[in-house]
């Protein structure tokens, strides 16, 4: 059995306090031990560097980000990313714009170009921190947040061993 392709991706923007924990997470995933065929890479929120990496052709993509979805602050989830909006549904003048700003994008959009242009790995998960702060311009993560990190890269670790 060859051995999977794995991208594990930090996006957030360090300027937004919590939203900095995929980039904080995969700085400190990058000094742990992983298998072979585990690469990292530090998106930030240029969404274009994620769909360039993806044609290296990856078995499985870990996006690692900040989220709200109604958990206590720094709640982990990883979760399977099941359905990615079809890019040929959204009218022309939407395409246009779309992918005249990938360097400045979310998950979604780069998820969606990846797919167009058919790089899109056949597994993808997220692997998300309930934020608590986010104002724009402000450095520093809560500490509930910070706090979660080891918990993530031990969820993180845990699943890799099962895929």
């Amino acid at each position: 059995m060859s051995q999977k392709k794995t991208l594990i991706a930090g996006i957030g923007n360090e300027l937004r306090q919590d939203d900095a924990f995929g980039m904080e997470l995969v700085k400190q995933l990058k000094i742990e031990e992983f298998p072979n065929g585990v690469k990292f890479q530090e998106v930030g929120i240029g969404g274009i560097h994620l769909v360039q990496e993806l044609h290296e052709g990856y078995d499985l993509l870990i996006m690692v980000d900040a989220v709200e979805w109604g958990e206590s602050p720094g709640h982990i989830y990883l979760r399977e990313v099941e359905s990615i909006s079809d890019i040929n549904e959204m009218p022309l003048h939407e395409k246009r714009a779309f992918l005249a700003d990938m360097h400045y994008t979310n998950p979604t959009r780069a998820l969606m170009l990846a797919k167009a242009l058919n790089v899109l790995p056949p597994k993808i998960y997220i692997l998300g921190c309930e934020a608590k702060e986010h104002a724009d311009f402000a450095v520093g993560m809560s500490e509930v947040v910070q706090a979660a990190i080891p918990f993530a890269i031990e969820k993180l670790k845990a699943f890799l061993k099962t895929t």
